[in-house]
């Protein structure tokens, strides 16, 4: 895909996660586990003045969930 991420990219990280690990639900994973994936991805880098919440984390696991069900 190209450049970098960071947390407001919930679409793209949703894509990199379901590419990255399409054995796992995105239900099951723990807010502090997503957290870790989404910061292990290749290319993501956080950005200074946009930490990470619950909100976006709900983001994230939603836009994944997405990406896998399209994919079905």
């Amino acid at each position: 895909m190209g450049d970098t991420f960071h947390w407001l990219d919930v679409e793209r990280i949703g894509e990199e996660l379901h590419d990255a690990h399409p054995e796992l639900s995105p239900l099951s994973i723990k807010f502090v586990e997503l957290r870790d994936l989404v910061k292990a991805l290749p290319g993501f880098e956080e950005q200074p003045g946009h930490p990470v919440n619950e909100r976006i984390l709900e983001a994230i696991q939603m836009a994944w969930l997405e990406e896998r069900d399209d994919e079905a």
